[in-house]
């Protein structure tokens, strides 16, 4: 069985406070984008996992796939698969590549099984993997709450009538890193009601509340938004905790090589 997984933008996303768990509750608005990996699962006499496209760091068993594999065989007894992933998706980008990879992993196996679960079953199998990655199984622009796991209003605004563009540098900016900088600012405006106003008013109001710091360290990541706006974008912002930035066009933008070469960039239609 072969899926596609794809990635994901936050079109806003406040820090709202420090949960007793450790963890951080946020509001933000999960949207999904065309950017996709290649994801093949068959039957085979035992479990392993291979992979191709862009490098993925560590040990392959602690590969999100292959964890959500030996979930469903701790819960349902499946027999074994091989797992092919070709990444295209850059890695440590807040684009959720790693989430998309696993709950794609659980939807094919309720197909490839038949087991028959439920939209909320997968969800709760695959929540502990990862903050983002109950939201790839509906797959639909969601606003998310809480750690990002819980979500609330669908479809708040209609972007297929624009265009996005992505730049990921070749910097790795991590979680923990992200959230150390970050102060949180609750009782703002909905993230919801800011979207539904014209888009125009989205620059000075919609805020992704890693930028500040995150920029503060990686100067060349305020570089690219600003050079997305100098090139016409209407709105432009850094996906969840960076480092990949990414401008919405109403046209069809031109990719920028002459500051960001050596970046990945990715273009489509909304």
């Amino acid at each position: 069985m072969i899926s596609f997984p794809n990635a994901k933008i936050n079109l806003g996303l406040y820090v709202t406070n420090k949960r007793s768990d450790g963890f951080h509750n946020i509001e933000t608005y999960f949207y999904p984008i065309p950017w996709k990996d290649i994801l093949e699962i068959i039957p085979a006499s035992e479990t392993s996992f291979t992979h191709s496209g862009i490098e993925i760091p560590g040990n392959s068993a602690s590969n999100l796939c292959l964890k959500t594999v030996e979930l469903f065989q701790k819960r349902y007894s499946i027999p074994p698969v091989h797992i092919h992933l070709h990444k295209t998706i850059p890695i440590g980008a807040g684009l959720g590549g790693g989430s998309s990879d696993a709950a794609f992993t659980a939807k094919s196996l309720n197909s490839l099984f038949d087991l028959n679960l439920k939209t909320e079953e997968l969800e709760n199998i695959i929540r502990p993997l990862g903050s983002d990655c109950a939201f790839f199984i509906q797959n639909t622009a969601t606003i998310a709450l809480e750690k990002g796991d819980i979500f609330t209003e669908k479809n708040c605004v209609d972007m297929s009538e624009y265009w996005i563009y992505l730049i990921n540098p070749a910097i790795h900016v991590s979680t923990k890193e992200a959230y150390a900088g970050v102060i949180s600012q609750p009782n703002r405006k909905p993230i919801s009601t800011i979207l539904k106003q014209d888009i125009y008013t989205w620059k000075n109001e919609l805020m992704n509340d890693f930028e500040l710091s995150v920029f503060k360290a990686y100067p060349q990541l305020m570089a690219i938004k600003n050079a997305l706006y100098i090139h016409g974008a209407t709105y432009a912002a850094m996906s969840g905790s960076g480092s990949t930035l990414f401008g919405v066009f109403k046209n069809n933008p031109q990719r920028i090589n002459n500051l960001f070469e050596n970046a990945s960039h990715f273009i489509a239609k909304l």
